[in-house]
């Protein structure tokens, strides 16, 4: 479980306000803050400088376990453990195998890419912190924690004042 951390709460009422926080947070150097936003905006993983997810990876190589276990099962069940002669087909006879082999590749590709969803975002969280309530519907939130080079509480508070935060608050989040 990843502890609580102290730091400051920036909350925007607009989107383009919270993008370009991100902006120029980015430009000072800084590196561990969050956006929180209700839903995505187009652009905050580049402000933010959010490099590309791993789960496509994972997805991929979990597809291919599953579809290598899925040749491997058919191959040993149907030509090596119990070959039945069926209406004169061979052993193995790929076309029959391949709603099967489709099948595990998508189980196997889906729940790898659940797991390291679930492992890179840290959920689930117990009882998490509410920086703000309407976070949720309507408002926006940039997340300063202390640990972040640079982190001086007054000056980063006439920071995002100047570029239109409704408040700034200290708070404690992951």
């Amino acid at each position: 479980m990843a502890k609580l951390m102290p730091g400051l709460a920036a909350i925007f009422t607009e989107e383009h306000q919270i993008l370009e926080a991100a902006r120029k947070s980015r430009d000072l150097g800084m590196t561990k803050f969050e956006a929180i936003s209700p839903y995505p905006i187009h652009g905050m993983e580049e402000a933010c400088g959010i490099k590309r997810s791993s789960i496509p990876y994972v997805t991929f190589i979990a597809g291919s376990i599953g579809l290598t276990s899925a040749l491997a099962l058919t191959w040993y069940t149907s030509a090596y453990d119990w070959p039945i002669n069926v209406g004169g087909k061979p052993p193995f006879s790929l076309p029959a195998f391949i709603p099967i082999m489709f099948e595990l590749t998508v189980l196997f590709a889906a729940l790898a890419s659940v797991g390291a969803l679930f492992y890179h975002a840290g959920i689930p969280r117990i009882d998490p912190p509410t920086i703000d309530p309407d976070l949720t519907s309507h408002k926006f939130a940039i997340f300063v924690p202390e640990n972040e080079t640079g982190y001086e509480a007054k000056k980063l508070e006439s920071f995002y004042k100047g570029l239109g935060a409704e408040y700034v608050k200290k708070v404690e989040a992951y």
